[in-house]
């Protein structure tokens, strides 16, 4: 064996020497002895009073400061007394009702597409109307593409995506003068879509009702509301509104619940909220609006198929219901008291740093509150302590009545 582990062994037997076995601390008597101070005995950590001005005057206004902000935010501010249920279970129906004019007279039949949407109503307010049937015909002049002179300009471009149609091959002249140029024919619904917008008008006048059902499970109560004004929705600038009935937009209405239940629940009234969710129509570049097109078909003599093309123009609007509930609770104010009682050790915990570490006599606060012990010396302890055991009664009421009164500090004695 090395004298490297010689040493390590000597170490190591020198330390366990220093712990009593394990037979020993859970003997029977130990346990006992254990169990009948903890039942009979109580026991409080070891108290410092140390008289200084500052330090009390710091200790007291940052408490005061804690209580203020306990008080005023946790159970006022945000009403720490009362439990709180967001999760509710939420149910819109929308219904439209009004007359238009293309001049022709149009009703909510005919504007609301499709007639029920979850959370979401579209109103026309411009449409594109074409009457087409399967047959040939020539490709629509804003298709740059489509200009041709000849039939093989029109062979390059079979199928692409602004086409309206399979391109048969042929270029379609003006009475055949390729001079001045003409388009590709092409071999589906005919004729293409044109752009001849029809505005609704009377749209600003219409009314739409807006219901909603909410559950408070947590509560167990169910309370409704609805509205019929949707004035606040509409552009407040002209030309944008103008616009927007034109090409279209997208808004969003959300419905926020705060109800307290503290109160009759025919007290808890919603709040409405509108936002524009698609960009403002003059920062648009391209693709304006919100539109769709759509087609009803009908066949006749069943040799000839025909359909209405729609292009459609129009607010849509999305719906979303939130908000919480707020009721009372014991358990919830007893847990917010208790977080306010707790901040208190914040107090506490700063002016223990600056008594300890930061002020001119932190030494000697230091070794007040700590109590150094050296295992080499025990054996020493132990004959001291069993030294008081056998003094005189009175002596020994002397001893432990001092151990039991707090340590009092007094700055100025410390100066002097």
């Amino acid at each position: 064996m090395s004298i490297y582990d010689k040493y390590c062994l000597k170490t190591l037997k020198s330390l366990l020497s220093n712990f009593r076995p394990l037979s020993e601390i859970f003997s029977y008597s130990n346990l006992s002895h254990a169990l009948h101070n903890s039942v009979t005995k109580y026991r409080t950590p070891k108290l410092i009073q140390v008289k200084h001005i500052t330090f009390a005057v710091a200790l007291r206004v940052i408490q005061s400061l804690l209580l203020l902000y306990g008080v005023l935010d946790l159970l006022i501010s945000n009403r720490g007394y009362q439990k709180r249920d967001s999760a509710l279970i939420s149910s819109i129906t929308t219904k439209v009702k009004g007359i238009g004019f293309t001049p022709v007279p149009v009703d909510n039949a005919d504007y609301v597409i499709p007639p029920s949407e979850n959370n979401a109503v579209f109103i026309m307010t411009n449409f594109i109307q074409t009457e087409q049937t399967r047959s040939v015909c020539q490709e629509s002049p804003t298709t740059q593409e489509a200009t041709c002179y000849n039939d093989e300009m029109c062979k390059k471009f079979v199928s692409f995506p602004q086409a309206h149609g399979r391109w048969t091959g042929r270029c379609l002249t003006v009475e055949n003068d390729t001079s001045k140029g003409g388009l590709c024919e092409i071999e589906g619904w005919c004729p293409v879509e044109d752009k001849t917008n029809r505005v609704i008008d009377q749209v600003l006048n219409f009314t739409i009702f807006i219901k909603n059902f909410v559950e408070f499970p947590t509560f167990n109560v169910v309370t409704k509301n609805f509205v019929d004004d949707m004035t606040p929705c509409i552009e407040r600038n002209e030309e944008e509104r103008k616009l927007m009935l034109k090409y279209g937009g997208v808004i969003l209405i959300e419905i926020n619940w705060d109800c307290n239940f503290d109160f009759k629940s025919k007290h808890c009234l919603p709040v409405y909220s509108f936002a524009r969710l698609d960009l403002h129509l003059k920062d648009e570049e391209f693709s304006l609006g919100f539109n769709f097109r759509y087609a009803s078909k009908r066949q006749i003599y069943s040799y000839k198929e025909y359909r209405t093309l729609k292009k459609a123009y129009g607010i849509r609007l999305i719906l979303s219901s939130m908000g919480t509930g707020r009721k009372f609770d014991l358990m919830t104010l007893t847990l917010n008291v208790g977080s306010i009682c707790a901040l208190f050790g914040i107090a506490t915990f700063i002016c223990d740093i600056l008594l300890l570490y930061v002020c001119k006599h932190a030494r000697f606060y230091r070794n007040q509150v700590r109590d150094k012990v050296d295992l080499r010396v025990i054996s020493n302890v132990h004959t001291i302590t069993s030294t008081s055991l056998i003094e005189p009664e009175n002596n020994d009421l002397s001893i432990r009545t001092s151990l039991t009164r707090p340590l009092v500090i007094d700055s100025t004695d410390i100066s002097n």
